[in-house]
């Protein structure tokens, strides 16, 4: 992945094609980056369903989620919790966007979101929490990495009408 310098908060001053968004979401819908094609995408990336700090995040997207959908921007959330995990956190949370299992971790390594972590000393393997923002030309535009839940949907939803406004596009092919 490029490094990008942020121009503005995590808006990039150079975006890059994001990996393809592909997998199943909590009712078994397979979706492709072809299911998002002329639409920004908020993907967000956290590291287990029906635990407090994912519960309070995925809650603050669901809150803003019509003002989401009015900007022409869908929002997926990703784990590597299983389909019928996902579906009973939706359930039990109301979350009416997509939830896509990454059970096989191939999402979380193409967006370099897992990665080694310590708790109390002890070393093991997880999911960064991270977000991107994603034009309708499949780049990001914006990125956030090791997130704090606080006030995050917020943020992103304003990067995104910033990013909309300044029509943040890929640099044009050198002639």
């Amino acid at each position: 992945m490029p490094v990008a310098k942020p121009i503005a908060s995590a808006i990039l001053e150079k975006p890059y094609k994001a990996p393809p968004t592909v997998g199943i979401d909590a009712w078994q819908k397979q979706f492709t980056a072809e299911s998002f094609k002329g639409q920004w995408q908020v993907l967000y990336f956290y590291p287990k369903d029906l635990t407090p700090g994912c519960t309070t995040e995925s809650i603050d997207f669901q809150t803003l989620l019509e003002d989401f959908e009015a900007q022409n921007c869908a929002v997926i959330g990703v784990s590597k919790d299983s389909c019928e995990r996902h579906q009973k956190f939706a359930d039990k949370e109301g979350l009416r966007f997509i939830l896509i299992s990454d059970s096989e971790g191939r999402l979380c390594e193409d967006f370099g979101v897992w990665k080694e972590k310590i708790n109390y000393g002890k070393k093991y393997m997880g999911i960064e929490r991270s977000t991107f923002l994603i034009n309708p030309e499949g780049n990001i535009v914006a990125e956030w990495r090791k997130v704090k839940v606080a006030n995050h949907a917020a943020h992103v939803f304003e990067t995104l009408k910033t990013a909309k406004k300044l029509r943040l596009r890929p640099p044009a092919p050198a002639k």
